[in-house]
């Protein structure tokens, strides 16, 4: 009953009565078979395995029209999984050797690899797990001809689940479907991913949400605060009613902005451009009124596949992008992830505390073939539309110098070979870590530009995991120690005059637009999705207001106080964006 808060990864306000998906991740019980069964076994076994590929390869095709072939790509990688003959192999064996059921090998060694990845404290891992579980479930419904539950599922429903896979979310009749919450999950899993990608509002990690309601019961979710409420009063109903249509008609009058500058009152033009993890985002981004791309994720050329991806592969994603961009930046980072997060990470051995660890440039620094394999394609690239490279993670002076050399020494290698680059092409580096902030001065002599991003800086700043729902109300963008640090990395900027921009998290919500305006930022890269409302933000204030702002909030204290007061002006700025409803 009442109230319970998660971590919204889709946005949208949504009514409806709930279904409670059962968690389908269950152990198969052991079997014991005789000898002579082992053979029609290995066959029922075997046309379990061929039909779950083929399920996949038509939930692929499906996916890649809906989502575009990069986000689809998860469900080609668990293709790709289920005819690996290591992972099908000891799931043979167990049959032949120890006389067990299909069943029982299939959740059995599949069980044993998810829980080894959801052992680690990395929420990469934990997606991995994801996803071991989704070929699970697969698998062992075609073993027992079982049906899922969602393919009897009501209209107006919202789903509520323990957890769900990939799979079952790309799968959702949206006919049907309003959104769906979960107990589990994160920002960054395969699930909250596709779910943006679908616009199906959503919550995740709600932790007991499942144990507080029951078939039937109404329930609100609000994906744009994370929260949802079970069985709510006459009363709240009416309250949300009310926000639904408040939003509706404030999403219609964004329209209008598309085509219109994002410039305050007072003639300041600000850039605003968007985040994206696939090249066919960049659709997305221009449709809503973005002028580029301040931040291309690389990771996901890793992720979705089961190999690490070859310079051909690299260098087609980045070309289709700076394509679909026709002209306009293109900010692309090198690979921002860990040993421990790499797709094959089953051959390495996990690091205790992998945010501390062999992560992000360091890795790259430390596996020089595969970053080469990466900036070649990036330089190549560059032939084919402004293209900016953006290094994560960087700490140290020798960091973003090794890297620059290693750029300067593909250049060379490209040129022997007559390949076609842009010679003047920028390289910059993210500021996310206070080390780099603290030494923004030194740091803007070697770098063509500077990207704040606020997620990894308040999460190292304030030492507050971002991932972890116990402790997110420290996890504060406005907390008085991440605020004095933008603001000297922008003035370290300003001083070598090379352009600075914020990149986080925090430069999509319209309060804190407010903040990063008055401390000088010009440049904010946002998701798709935020640009229409960031955009009003801007054209409804003047650069004096917000450098009034920021100057008010350097005075106070308290990150709660700072909150207060940056809503309060934001509120006042453009009140049709807000609709009464807490900010916690």
């Amino acid at each position: 009953m009442g109230l319970h808060r998660g971590i919204g990864v889709s946005p949208g306000i949504v009514l409806g009565k709930v279904m409670i998906l059962d968690t389908e991740h269950g152990r198969a019980a052991r079997r014991a078979i005789k000898p002579q069964q082992v053979k029609p076994e290995l066959a029922r076994f075997d046309a379990a395995i061929k039909s779950s590929i083929e399920e996949l390869n038509d939930v692929y095709k499906q996916a890649e029209k809906e989502m575009g072939k990069e986000t689809a790509g998860i469900f080609r990688f668990h293709a790709i999984m289920l005819a690996d003959k290591m992972l099908i192999g000891p799931m043979r064996r167990l049959i032949e050797e120890e006389l067990v059921s299909a069943e029982y090998a299939v959740s059995s060694k599949l069980g044993e690899l998810a829980d080894r990845f959801r052992s680690n404290k990395d929420s990469a891992f934990t997606t991995k797990a994801n996803d071991v579980e989704d070929l699970s479930t697969r698998v062992l419904h075609n073993l027992v001809g079982q049906r899922s539950r969602l393919r009897k599922i009501e209209p107006g429903t919202i789903l509520f689940a323990r957890d769900l896979t990939p799979s079952q979310t790309a799968g959702m009749d949206r006919g049907k479907i309003l959104g769906f919450a979960t107990d589990l999950g994160g920002k960054t899993g395969h699930t909250a991913i596709v779910a943006r990608a679908l616009n199906i509002p959503a919550v995740v990690g709600c932790q007991s949400l499942t144990d507080a309601a029951q078939d039937g019961s109404m329930a609100i979710l609000d994906g744009d605060r994370g929260v949802v409420i079970v069985n709510p009063t006459y009363e709240q109903i009416q309250e949300y009613l009310g926000y639904i249509e408040q939003a509706r008609v404030f999403k219609l009058s964004l329209g209008e902005l598309r085509d219109l500058p994002a410039e305050t009152t007072d003639g300041t033009r600000i850039e605003l451009l968007g985040n994206i993890e696939f090249a066919d985002e960049v659709n997305s981004v221009l449709e809503q009124g973005g002028e580029g791309v301040g931040l291309y994720r690389t990771e996901f050329l890793y992720l979705t596949s089961t190999h690490e991806p070859s310079e051909k592969a690299h260098f087609e994603a980045y070309k289709r992008c700076l394509e679909l961009a026709k002209g306009r930046p293109v900010t692309i980072r090198t690979m921002d992830l860990g040993a421990d997060k790499m797709t094959q990470a089953r051959n390495e051995i996990p690091e205790r505390n992998p945010f501390l660890g062999n992560r992000s440039i360091r890795y790259c620094l430390r596996s020089l073939p595969m970053f080469k394999r990466q900036l070649r394609a990036l330089v190549r690239a560059s032939a084919f539309g402004p293209l900016k490279i953006m290094f994560p993670l960087i700490t140290t002076t020798s960091e973003l110098r090794q890297s620059k050399y290693l750029i300067n020494d593909v250049m060379e290698d490209l040129a022997e070979d007559g390949i076609e680059f842009d010679r003047n092409m920028k390289i910059g580096m993210m500021v996310e870590v206070p080390a780099a902030a603290i030494m923004a001065g030194v740091f803007a002599r070697e770098a063509d530009f500077f990207s704040i991003g606020t997620n990894d800086l308040v999460q190292y700043t304030l030492a507050v995991d971002r991932t972890n729902e116990r402790i997110a109300s420290l996890y504060n963008p406005a907390h008085p120690a991440v605020i004095h640090l933008i603001r000297d990395v922008v003035r370290a900027a300003r001083h070598q005059d090379i352009p600075v921009s914020c990149c986080g998290e925090s430069a999509a919500e319209l309060e804190y637009v407010l903040l990063l305006i008055g401390l000088g930022l010009r440049t904010l890269s946002v998701n798709s999705g935020s640009v229409p409302r960031i955009k009003r933000m801007i054209r409804s204030v003047s650069v004096a207001q917000c450098e009034r702002i920021a100057k008010h909030a350097m005075t106070l204290d308290s990150d709660v106080q700072i909150s207060a007061f940056l809503r309060d002006r934001a509120r006042k700025a453009v009140p049709e964006a807000f609709d009464g409803r807490s900010a916690d």
